[in-house]
């Protein structure tokens, strides 16, 4: 492996924001900008004892820390876990093994995201509200009055509204979006036409599917998994099969939600079976590239999670006799990094009419961090490679894992379903979502635990 190889494979992919924008021209550069990217949680008493509010923080804790390199702070993160989360038993353990800094006092000029009620402050004018009801979640600014009742147990609202807020903040302190923190936004997970902010009813969640094939454990990947280990289920009642044929590199730790440092070089699938089975789900593994030569069994699940970028693989995901398909995309470079796609299989159009043509990308390295390091190195294949990588971001892979796992729920609830969900949480308002003509399924679902 060549240095620029090798530098592609450790590389946190957020620093390529400011090489593929030309804002750094060397990677030394890149990571000093990004050390100046800090951010603050606050926690009030009355979060602390709510599970929803509870996987928020912790969804924003941790994908926080991969992107905010100047440091994660939190206040007011003490007392018991209200969900499950092994192997820690309080909020405090968690926070510090994801790398989060405690503090007792609220620090005023740093950007803070705030959940619930938490004496204190004042805080820094660039402050955030994370809120939700029921299926609903959504972030506004903490001195405006948008606010949700923040009653219900979905934890897909949790892990949506940890994810919005974490890229609200980041999108304003990088000066990408400044209408970021200034506005609100959300989603209502039951029904993507209605406004979050009514938190409108939907039904109590009472079903959890029995069992999910995920192909690929990337950002997304682990994101899905993130998400489905929040859910109440009763211990050893869900089966996941795991495909990936990756190994957990270090650029991971910046992209994906569950990868941690005593994971690296470890096989994707083993390392994230052995994280299902601490929480209590079963598991099966498959290591190999997905393709359509091979046939879903019959005692195998049917309901498939799909996160992966190989045109290939998207191409043949109807192919294999899934019965629901439900299947997310994330945008590649500076400027559409925060775009998500999500698309249920079948549809009114088939997966192949969605990803018609396979060709190669363009990739640039005139920007002046490649050129340094081609001319530096001569190495033109290590440059184009480590300019192709994607940008990749934890906090957009929360928001969409809580869309498409959303899609699964209300397929075990028999709620609506969309084909397509396309969205850019730079401009969220402009939303698209399509409902499906597909008909019912029965997934095979198991009762939530008390």
């Amino acid at each position: 492996m060549t240095e620029l190889e090798a530098m592609s494979e450790a590389m946190n992919r957020l620093l390529k924001i400011a090489l593929d924008t030309g804002q750094a021209d060397s990677l030394e550069e890149a990571e000093r900008i990004f050390a100046g990217h800090r951010v603050q949680i606050v926690v009030g008493p009355d979060a602390v004892e709510n599970p929803v509010l509870q996987a928020a923080a912790l969804t924003a804790v941790n994908s926080a820390v991969r992107a905010f390199l100047g440091g994660v702070t939190v206040v007011g993160m003490r007392g018991p876990l209200r969900i499950s989360l092994p192997p820690f038993a309080t909020l405090e353990d968690a926070t510090l093994a994801f790398g989060a800094s405690a503090a007792d006092c609220i620090s005023p000029d740093i950007p803070t995201l705030v959940f619930g009620d938490p004496a204190g402050g004042p805080f820094e004018s660039l402050a955030l509200r994370a809120t939700y009801s029921g299926w609903s979640a959504g972030v506004a600014p903490f001195r405006s009055r948008t606010r949700l009742p923040e009653v219900g147990t979905f934890m897909p609202a949790g892990v949506m509204a940890g994810g919005l807020a974490i890229s609200e903040i980041f999108q304003r302190v990088r000066g990408d979006a400044p209408i970021a923190c200034r506005r609100s936004i959300g989603f209502d997970l039951w029904d993507l036409s209605r406004a979050w902010t009514r938190g409108a009813d939907a039904p109590a969640l009472d079903k959890l599917p029995s069992e999910l094939w995920l192909v690929g454990l990337g950002n997304l990947g682990q994101a899905f998994l993130w998400t489905l280990g929040l859910l109440p289920y009763k211990q050893g009642e869900a089966h996941f099969v795991l495909q990936d044929r990756d190994t957990v590199a270090e650029s991971n730790l910046s992209t994906s939600m569950l990868t941690n440092r005593t994971m690296l070089g470890a096989k994707k699938a083993r390392a994230l079976a052995q994280w299902c089975e601490v929480r209590g789900f079963q598991t099966s593994i498959v290591e190999r590239d997905f393709a359509p030569d091979f046939k879903v069994g019959a005692r195998e699940p049917t309901v498939a999670l799909v996160g992966v970028d190989n045109a290939l693989a998207r191409q043949a995901i109807e192919d294999v006799g899934f019965g629901r398909i439900i299947e997310a995309g994330l945008g590649r470079g500076p400027q559409d990094f925060l775009g998500i796609d999500v698309h249920t299989f079948p549809g009114s159009r088939t997966a192949r009419d969605v990803w018609p043509e396979i060709g190669a990308n363009d990739v640039d390295i005139t920007q002046p961090a490649y050129r340094a390091l081609l001319e530096r190195s001569g190495d033109r294949c290590g440059a184009v490679r480590l300019a192709g990588r994607s940008i990749g971001a934890p906090f957009v892979g929360s928001v969409a894992a809580a869309l498409a796992v959303s899609e699964v729920l209300r397929l075990c609830m028999g709620g609506p379903s969309y084909e397509m969900v396309s969205c850019h949480l730079r401009e969220l308002p402009q939303m698209t979502s399509v409902l499906g003509p597909v008909g019912p399924l029965n997934p095979g679902t198991v009762a939530i635990a008390a």
